[in-house]
């Protein structure tokens, strides 16, 4: 008899502890799921370039998902998509681009998909090429980047209205911050003799910024990287370096510097930096210049890069 008493007890508690693992079991379960439940509620958000990323990161910080498809250094004229991107739009809440063809083959996918486009901020005035083919590069000048911030944060705001009191304060900060930039950037210039405002780069990427900081830009290429320059135009692009006996010429952090170290040799010019042009730098990849330190993967940090080599080289 003892035995069956054993023998039932025994049971009994393997069926207890049984229950208990399968109950800590479903409640972990549920706790995991309620906890990706919470993560999955934040809005799901995909940027194309790096600029964009930033600027919808530093406005939504960790309010959102966000995916930014483009990393440093990569040229988004000649970007290929590639299967996981198409399965991020496919599943993004909202989709920021570019746009004025900047995205070259993906711009049609961005279109269907309903994504918004920086580009419809620019006015006619402010928008640089020719109609059919404007020039993309509108974040080089910071005044016209500011521009972009109320549309993030509105599309922000629309998806994601329990937030929008968030997105609207850091838009708002994020404003002040860029016409600081901008600011900063035209007094910086501004130790620069007039004469010595030539700023020759790799593509013509520059035009937005050569007006609002004050260069004549001059490039190899046109403002797409697609196609190559022609002998005449390097021959060209030669003899203006020399006529004007300019210092430094510049190559581009998402570009084949060959070309212009080429042009620089014909030229007797320097290559007087790396500048940021379709791209931004690292995340954390600090540089110090002038007592002052900031991140190559920002916007901010971008912008400051590219003032002060120019300035520096050109002097």
């Amino acid at each position: 008899m003892p035995n069956l008493v054993t023998q039932a007890l025994v049971r009994s508690l393997l069926i207890y502890r049984i229950v208990i693992l399968l109950a800590l079991t479903a409640f972990s379960s549920c706790s995991s799921d309620y906890r990706s439940m919470d993560e999955d509620a934040r809005i799901s958000v995909v940027t194309t370039t790096t600029m964009i990323t930033d600027m919808v990161k530093q406005i939504a910080g960790d309010k959102v998902q966000l995916t930014g498809l483009m990393g440093p250094g990569v040229d988004p004229h000649l970007y290929e998509p590639i299967p996981s991107d198409g399965i991020a739009l496919s599943e993004a809440d909202l989709i920021f681009y570019n746009g004025l063809f900047l995205e070259g083959q993906m711009t049609s996918d961005l279109k269907t998909q309903e994504g918004i486009d920086f580009g419809s901020t620019v006015s006619e005035n402010q928008l640089k090429g020719q109609k059919s083919h404007p020039d993309p590069h509108i974040w080089g000048n910071a005044e016209i980047w500011e521009g972009c911030v109320p549309l993030v944060v509105k599309e922000l705001s629309d998806a994601d209205p329990q937030n929008s009191s968030y997105y609207r304060e850091r838009g708002d900060h994020l404003i002040e911050v860029l016409r600081d930039l901008h600011q900063w950037s035209r007094s910086r210039v501004e130790s620069l003799p007039e004469e010595s405002r030539i700023l020759i780069t790799s593509h013509d990427a520059f035009e937005y910024f050569g007006e609002a900081y004050g260069f004549k830009v001059v490039a190899l290429q046109g403002i797409s990287t697609v196609t190559e320059a022609g002998i005449a135009e390097r021959v060209n692009l030669v003899d203006f370096i020399k006529e004007n006996q300019i210092k430094s010429i510049f190559v581009e952090s998402s570009v084949s510097p060959e070309a212009i170290k080429s042009i620089a040799e014909d030229s007797g010019a320097k290559v007087g930096g790396e500048l940021f042009s379709d791209a931004m730098g690292e995340p954390g990849d600090i540089e110090k210049s002038n007592d002052e330190e900031y991140d190559l993967g920002t916007y901010q940090g971008m912008l400051k890069h590219n003032i002060n080599t120019i300035v520096e080289a050109l002097k």
